[in-house]
């Protein structure tokens, strides 16, 4: 290479690490459809000098929200005045661009001032907030802002957030700011859940028991369900029709629509508590202090409950302008119904198959009524059963496959599986605090994607989008609320917003970095549950023993880990392979200091390690660690539902098959199970053992239900053997199928829980 060769090359090289620099400025999220980043780059700076200049009507919400947040976080405001371009401006204007989802918009930042075009009203706002993000995270009077031209547009038309005001109540000024955050994050939907068995939160000024009695309980339970007593604290609120008028008014100036929900007909213990005369028996009922889901509903055979329910409609429609109204119709037990007199003649009447058919006939009769009133119907997937109402917008929580079949059917969804959306599941498996459990961490729902590859093009037009659920029985106060969604809901917004082609983990981790520091600015509590030390259990190759894997996103941090008690910590660089009984700890430290810890207690028998497999399909937010590895990983769950390592199944057995790899003499086999009849979760009837010489042909071996609870809601259920001996085992853990009569969601089917399989000699 010659020396001119050489200079073109460092010239070169120069040049592409000058654009990436610049590159690394633009930390937008959601991430926009098209970035560039002229060359040369440059900034331009914004200060109490720079005019905000209006080019066209209906700006001025553009304009008064930045203004607020160049207030709230910088401390100074700029004028605002309606003309032509001028130099050194923020230029706020329209220019139509023909995008099918509202919200299209392009942002030019230059040395001579700040552009951004919006297709309408709506893209002008997603405009301003794409610049809001490139605004230096120091606190300074002269923000400098990167040259950069952005053309961006929506995926999808709903982008929501919901948010349960009746297990915990939160007041107006932190509802406000929680459409802020929706609005911050290009979202435009609020579901705002206001009636529950815990609390009715609207004021109906014909029945005005419903906030006298009805949105008040005696008390709460204490930790998590099902508790360690009550608090007996009188608990409650509610939101009077002024209050709510001015929380849609507030949302409207920020694009934000409002979706009320209205439950319908279970979760109806605040309005039966009100007026009792709405339920099967009558009552005597009370606001629930407790969580779950319960008998008492609002009664299918009595009309009244009909016209009540209809002038509460009357009195919503008028206060929410948004096209939906949302009836729940999720987790109605049929339990009263069917006793109840009235119900079984209106099964009659109608010539109605059973309660599910039931069911179908309450929500239809009230979606007739609601599309009267020229809103469109939402409930959630159970609004399926027994046929579903022909107008309505069914929102897929119970897994994605009530989505993919009103899909099917032409109907539109709203994805929100629990699986992934479900933002009151933890964020950390090292729990700082209670949370309803399960394990849902910010990359899982990054990889979402809500058009799944079961639906056709045109079935896929019918997923409208997607929102994330926020139920408050474990957030009593609102920093619970914003620890509990940042930074998952900023990852779930780039999955509603940005191309599906354009997703990149590794990419979106860099930006969420400097989105961390915003939250500092706003003062808003997040989870720092990214930067956590993480550990997994991995197969190894030939099946001898299990793999241990620790990693952290903390890239200034280092990574060790010790064997058994009191031992020296050393480095760690690879999967720590584990073929013994022992605890293993994790440990994370910066700038010689401890900042995390995990620890993982490894009880080995014969089916550790080994190869197994699975018949029957688990539920989708009950996986396992690592699907069926999961029964053969030497790690035995110590948390009742609220670990990762259960494995789950509704209405159906486990059905597992091991190659424990070279032939034993058996003599104990057993499975890990969990009881908790509260969360519909029910030990397995018996268990059954079948052994094969060859793997294909399995011959009955025996049959136990001798179950032995190792600590409060789980246990070992065992089957005792004698005289097998045997390379392949089939293992059968019987589930019950449905709830029974007398227990909560009777009928229902029924879940069964297994974490581990052990295998022993005699």
């Amino acid at each position: 290479m010659t020396q001119r060769q050489f200079s073109t090359l460092l010239i070169t090289i120069n040049f592409l690490l000058f654009l990436i620099g610049n590159a690394q400025q633009i930390n937008i999220i959601p991430k926009p459809v098209e970035v560039n980043v002229p060359s040369p780059g440059g900034q331009f700076t914004i200060d109490k000098n720079t005019p905000i200049i209006l080019d066209g009507a209906g700006l001025e919400n553009s304009a008064n929200f930045l203004n607020d947040y160049l207030s709230q976080v910088y401390g100074f405001k700029l004028n605002v005045s309606h003309g032509a371009t001028a130099p050194n401006s923020i230029h706020l204007g329209l220019a139509k661009m023909g995008y099918k989802i509202p919200g299209a918009y392009t942002l030019q930042v230059k040395n001579n001032g700040i552009t951004i075009n919006g297709d309408n009203e709506n893209g002008t706002f997603y405009g301003m907030q794409s610049l809001i993000q490139l605004l230096p995270v120091d606190v300074s009077t002269s923000l400098k802002v990167p040259y950069v031209s952005i053309k961006d547009y929506p995926r999808f038309e709903y982008r929501g957030m919901h948010l349960d005001v009746g297990r915990h109540f939160f007041p107006v000024s932190f509802v406000k700011k929680y459409i802020d955050y929706i609005a911050l994050h290009k979202m435009n939907y609020f579901h705002w859940h206001l009636t529950e068995d815990q609390g009715w939160r609207i004021e109906i000024k014909k029945y005005p028991k419903l906030t006298e009695v009805g949105a008040y309980r005696a008390g709460t339970i204490i930790g998590r369900y099902p508790g360690k007593g009550n608090d007996s604290i009188r608990y409650g609120g509610f939101y009077t029709q002024e209050e709510i008028r001015d929380v849609v008014a507030y949302a409207a100036a920020r694009y934000v629509n409002v979706v009320p929900e209205i439950e319908m007909p279970g979760h109806a213990c605040g309005a039966l508590a009100a007026y009792p005369q709405l339920g099967c028996t009558g009552g005597p009922y009370k606001v629930k202090e407790t969580w779950g889901v319960f008998d008492d509903v609002f009664c299918a055979g009595n009309d009244e409950v009909f016209s009540f329910l209809q002038d509460v409609i009357d009195e919503v429609i008028p206060l929410f302008p948004c096209k939906y109204i949302h009836v729940g119709g999720d987790e109605c037990p049929k339990t009263q119904w069917k006793k109840c007199p009235k119900c079984q003649q209106r099964i009659k009447d109608n010539h109605l198959k059973d309660e599910h058919e039931l069911q179908s006939y309450f929500i239809q009769r009230m979606e007739k009524y609601i599309n009267s009133k020229g809103k469109t119907l939402i409930g959630w997937d159970e609004i399926l059963e027994g046929g579903l109402a022909p107008n309505a917008v069914v929102m897929s929580w119970r897994g994605e496959q009530g989505g993919i079949a009103a899909a099917k059917q032409n109907h539109d969804v709203i994805m929100t599986p629990t699986t992934y959306v479900y933002f009151d599941y933890s964020q950390s498996k090292n729990e700082d605090s209670i949370t309803i459990g399960h394990y849902l961490p910010v990359e899982k729902i990054y990889n979402y994607e809500p058009i799944t590859a079961e639906l056709d093009e045109n079935q896929g037009k019918h997923i409208l989008g997607g929102q994330a659920n926020v139920w408050s029985e474990y957030m009593a106060y609102p920093s619970k609320v914003e620890y509990m969604i940042f930074p998952r809901m900023t990852a779930f917004s780039e999955v509603l917003w940005s191309p599906k082609g354009s997703k990149d983990y590794p990419d979106f981790q860099k930006r969420l970095a400097v989105q961390f520091k915003r939250y500092e600015l706003w003062k808003s509590s997040y989870s720092k549950a990214f930067f956590d030390l993480k550990a997994s259990i991995l197969p190894t190759k030939d099946n001898s023993g299990v793999l241990w894997k620790l990693e952290s996103n903390d890239k200034d941090a280092i990574v060790e880990y010790s064997v058994g008690v009191n031992n020296r910590s050393r480095d760690y660089a690879e999967p720590i392979k584990v073929t013994s009984s022992d605890v293993y700890f994790g440990y994370l430290t910066k700038s010689n200091k401890r900042v995390g810890s995990v620890a993982q207690n490894f009880s080995f028998n014969l089916a550790t390690g080994n190869k197994v497999y699975i018949e029957n399909p688990t539920v989708e937010e009950y996986q396992g660690q690592g699907g069926a590895f999961g029964l053969v990983n030497g790690a035995i769950s110590d948390k009742v539902l609220g670990s990762s390592e259960w494995l789950g199944w509704a209405g159906t057995d486990m059905v597992a098959f091991l190659d424990l790899g070279v032939e034993h003499n058996i003599g104990k086999v057993a499975c890990h199970v969990a009881k908790a009849n509260g969360s519909r979760c029910y030990l397995p009837q018996f268990i059954e053992v079948y052994a094969s010489e060859d793997g294909r042909a399995y011959s009955f071996v025996t049959k136990s239900s001798e179950y032995a609870e190792d600590s409060p809601g789980m246990g070992w259920m065992t089957a005792r053997i004698s005289g097998t001996t045997t390379r392949y085992l089939k293992i059968v853990a019987k589930n019950i199928g449905k709830i029974p009569e007398g227990f909560r969601s009777a009928g229902e089917p029924a879940m069964l829980f297994v974490d581990e399989l052990e295998v022993e000699t005699p």
